[in-house]
């Protein structure tokens, strides 16, 4: 009796937190003000934090909350608030589930495959393997083991591209990075913010003059033992495709970026869920 009572208890907990969320976010009741008011926008986000979390598919996740008693909207109606929600809303999200403040981030980028063909496939098409076109960068709070921020590109780029709007959307203290974004330009911006930046330097060979550029005098403060705590953010993308899989179903940028920025806050609520 006592069990019952605390599983019970637990799970309001659970949605009387997602429903907080909501209210921080300053989102509305409804998600449509002229739709017909039969659920409210949290019973959707609800059934979408569910249906990544077990890997399901819009129909399934309807027929499994359905048999389990409580309230889901249609799958169609599921499909039609991913397209609603932007990318700024989930962004938002993410910062409010990984608590804002952030004192050490690291950055990287890794992969998503559009689809997941089997190996008896591949071999059949003379091992041809599909391109990785969707690339998923982010910041990564080495503490609290939680993404901060994220950017989605459907084609490949560069990774330094994006460590400019990571790092304005985590403001750190400090910054941990690969070689790859080793750059002047961005040290100089990490500079001009109070970013203490730790990037291993190329070497383009000897200096040729005595006047030393940002990222010269950045490699004099560079400690590598704060540089090791970049492995973090690979064992938690590591993680993240070993929860929530290594491809995406999705076929528009649009529902892409919401499917990952969708497995980044759920990643990071049930980890908030589990600290209670």
């Amino acid at each position: 009796m006592g069990d019952n009572r605390m599983n019970k208890k637990k799970e309001e907990r659970l949605v009387n937190k997602l429903k907080r969320l909501l209210r921080r976010l300053k989102a509305p009741r409804y998600l449509h003000k002229f739709g017909p008011k039969t659920y409210e926008f949290y019973e959707h986000l609800q059934a979408l934090v569910v249906k990544a979390y077990c890997k399901l598919s819009y129909r399934r996740i309807k027929y499994l909350l359905d048999s389990l008693g409580i309230r889901c909207p249609s799958k169609s109606a599921l499909h039609y608030t991913m397209q609603r929600i932007s990318s700024a809303f989930w962004q938002k999200m993410l910062e409010l589930t990984s608590k804002r403040m952030h004192y050490l981030v690291a950055l990287d980028s890794t992969g998503f495959s559009r689809e997941n063909p089997s190996y008896h496939y591949l071999r059949r098409i003379n091992g041809a393997i599909p391109k990785i076109p969707v690339k998923l960068s982010c910041t990564f709070d080495t503490k609290k083991k939680k993404f901060c921020a994220a950017k989605i590109r459907v084609l490949p780029a560069h990774d330094i591209k994006d460590a400019k709007y990571l790092l304005d959307k985590t403001d750190a203290e400090i910054a941990v990075m690969d070689k790859a974004y080793d750059a002047n330009w961005l040290h100089e911006y990490c500079l001009k913010n109070n970013v203490q930046a730790h990037i291993p330097i190329r070497e383009y060979g000897k200096v040729r003059h005595h006047h030393y550029s940002a990222r010269r005098k950045a490699a004099k403060h560079f400690r590598l033992r704060t540089y090791h705590r970049r492995e973090l953010i690979e064992s938690g993308n590591s993680a993240l495709k070993r929860k929530y899989g290594t491809s995406v179903s999705s076929r528009s940028a649009q529902m892409i970026r919401a499917e990952l920025y969708l497995r980044l806050n759920c990643n990071n609520l049930f980890l908030k869920i589990i600290e209670i």
